[in-house]
């Protein structure tokens, strides 16, 4: 964990862009990729790239590149994705259920194993393969499922109630698609998706482009 702060957050951000991609070309039977190719793939520069893996250790062999098996293994083990890891979420509205039914979430090794909500007309229904459980039996049912990552997918007014009922369910990374901030403990992380902010900055490009177009 002490090499791991150390490490720039844009940094772990491209790993996970390149770990995503050596898991996309999984299947195709390709056995070595060098970092020009992975630039070409990504849009990441190869010199970044190779300074990204710097940071732990030695990758791949000169003239000859990296074993797609070995990165792959190595970025996973990395980000802790190594294996499947165990994910709550709160919130069984539109954006829960499609997050829920996500199937790339699987297939990278990431699982939601409860889904929780405290409207009484969903808990106990069926989504996809999960019961919706009360949240008020959010840490009851985390003794048992271990879960360290959940996704919050509540408005903006109950984000910050079911923040506190997360940590204290043991709870050490959330992300965070409510539209607000929410405050956790300095030992737990959160990353807030915002679609309004994403689609303003694109918005801005797009307008950026129009005007130079009008003249």
């Amino acid at each position: 964990m002490a090499r791991q702060t150390r490490v720039p957050m844009p940094t772990l951000e491209r790993l996970a862009t390149y770990l995503r991609y050596l898991n996309d070309i999984e299947a195709t039977g390709i056995d070595t990729i060098s970092s020009a190719e992975i630039e070409e793939a990504t849009g990441i520069h190869a010199a970044q790239f190779r300074k990204d893996l710097s940071y732990f250790g030695e990758f791949g062999r000169p003239g000859i590149g990296y074993n797609v098996y070995d990165l792959q293994a190595r970025l996973a083990k990395i980000l802790k994705v190594e294996k499947e890891q165990p994910v709550l979420l709160v919130g069984a509205g539109n954006l829960g259920s499609a997050l829920v039914g996500f199937p790339a979430f699987r297939r990278h090794n990431f699982h939601v194993v409860g889904v929780f909500d405290n409207n009484y007309n969903k808990i106990g229904r069926r989504l996809w393969d999960l019961d919706i459980l009360d949240v008020n039996r959010l840490k009851e049912a985390n003794l048992e499922l271990g879960a360290r990552i959940a996704i919050i997918a509540v408005p903006a007014s109950s984000a910050q109630v079911v923040t506190d009922q997360l940590v204290d369910a043991g709870i050490r990374v959330i992300l965070n698609f409510a539209p607000t901030t929410i405050r956790v403990p300095e030992d737990v992380v959160v990353r807030n998706v915002c679609f309004i902010q994403e689609l303003a900055v694109l918005s801005y490009h797009l307008s950026e482009s129009d005007d130079t177009r009008a003249y």
